[in-house]
């Protein structure tokens, strides 16, 4: 392990890249939850927070493949500063409008345009492609950006709820805004691991989305984003029905370090499979575990399985993301990557609104329990999935 990841830190750029793309995707951890916790204190009411945040979270899911997509025809230089300037003012505006106590429309309509602020996992993953383009590291590099990932979720929102409560409501959204805008600017200052700018050519109007594979990979992207926001509401029921409400809390934080020592690993020692292959073991494995999560007898049981279950949700992501930078042509690369990030996103809130419905009508078992079907799913998806094409095929799927 020490031996793959020490020849990949020891690449020129890894180290700059690494950082400045882990501090620029923490604020986008803390926004959503900010969001929440500060309307909850300001407004006390919680139809309002989740509303809010779901709008935010519509638009990033529309408009953030549309900014990747400039990204990929004008350059990540040209388009970050502009967009990410739109989505912090707005979040600025957001803040201000709740410290002011506007009218509940201004909320919705700051937080709208909100959701122009870039995929920063997206434009990371997309700069170590250039990087390391044509490298066996590559895969190593996309194991390191997970766990980074994993390690932002982590942080994020206790940072920021934190903020919230021991400074002012609006704190932990107005630090996450401010963090966007210095963080965003650190990532631009490495210019060595900007991918170029691809104008545009002949079929390029169409979205990445019908590049093959990206939307089944998008799709089944959404199916493990589905399990996330599922166990986050389902943990939190399951815990306070045990009796045992703060265990939810190292429910999610052992499922973020399952997926974090999977992703690492994974780095370190990748089995010599095809993705295809690779890709199926991941989701067979997501399947079995969400049999012991359906079956949990208490929460102590399920923090274990949790733990087990998140060994295989970032070696999943690591595999999709490597099949995408495979079949696409470089010039769609940003957008087709922000497309499988969208789909976890539209999973996490589909699988969280679902999931509250369902714990609301039949309990936090019949919660768990959906994560049978979200697994299934995920299975299904991967063992349907055609053999990934050449770059070649991908640019004539574009035309």
């Amino acid at each position: 392990m020490a031996n793959r990841y020490g020849q990949l830190f020891r690449t020129p750029g890894v180290t700059a890249l690494a950082l400045s793309g882990w501090v620029a995707r923490l604020p986008s951890t803390m926004v959503g939850v900010g969001i929440i916790t500060m309307l909850s204190l300001t407004r006390d009411s919680y139809s309002l927070a989740g509303s809010v945040a779901a709008t935010l979270m519509l638009a990033t899911a529309l408009l953030t493949p549309q900014v990747s997509r400039l990204a990929d025809r004008y350059g990540q230089s040209r388009v970050l500063p502009p967009a990410t300037g739109i989505g912090a003012l707005s979040l600025l505006a957001l803040v201000l409008c709740s410290r002011l106590d506007a009218p509940h429309w201004t909320l919705y309509l700051c937080a709208a345009p909100a959701g122009c602020l870039p995929s920063i996992p997206a434009m990371t993953r997309a700069r170590w492609a250039r990087l390391l383009e044509g490298k066996p590291l590559l895969p190593t590099a996309f194991a390191l950006d997970s766990v980074l990932s994993e390690i932002s979720f982590v942080m994020g929102p206790p940072l920021s709820i934190s903020l919230c409560m021991a400074w002012f409501p609006e704190a932990g959204p107005l630090t996450a805004a401010l963090l966007i805008l210095f963080s965003v600017s650190a990532l631009l200052r490495q210019k060595s691991t900007e991918p170029p700018a691809h104008p545009a050519a002949p079929g390029s109007g169409r979205s990445a989305l019908f590049l093959r594979p990206v939307p089944v990979l998008a799709l089944l992207m959404g199916t493990l984003g589905a399990i996330a926001g599922i166990i986050d509401v389902a943990a939190v029921a399951f815990a306070k029905a045990q009796g045992s409400p703060a265990a939810a809390g190292w429910v999610l934080a052992l499922y973020a370090l399952g997926s974090g020592m999977g992703g690492l690993a994974f780095g370190a020692l990748k089995p010599a499979l095809p993705l295809g292959r690779l890709l199926l073991c991941c989701c067979a494995a997501t399947a079995a575990s969400s049999v012991f999560i359906a079956l949990a007898p208490n929460v102590f049981w399920l923090a274990a399985v949790m733990l087990l279950s998140g060994l295989s949700f970032a070696p999943t992501l690591i595999v999709a993301m490597e099949m995408v930078e495979k079949a696409v042509p470089r010039a769609r690369l940003t957008e087709s990557l922000t497309w499988l990030v969208t789909g976890i996103l539209l999973g996490v809130a589909g699988g969280a609104s679902l999931c509250g419905l369902t714990i609301d009508a039949y309990g936090a078992r019949a919660g768990l329990s959906l994560t049978l079907a979200a697994g299934a799913c995920a299975l299904l998806i991967a063992a349907a999935l055609p053999r990934a094409p050449s770059p070649k095929s991908a640019v004539e799927d574009a035309c």
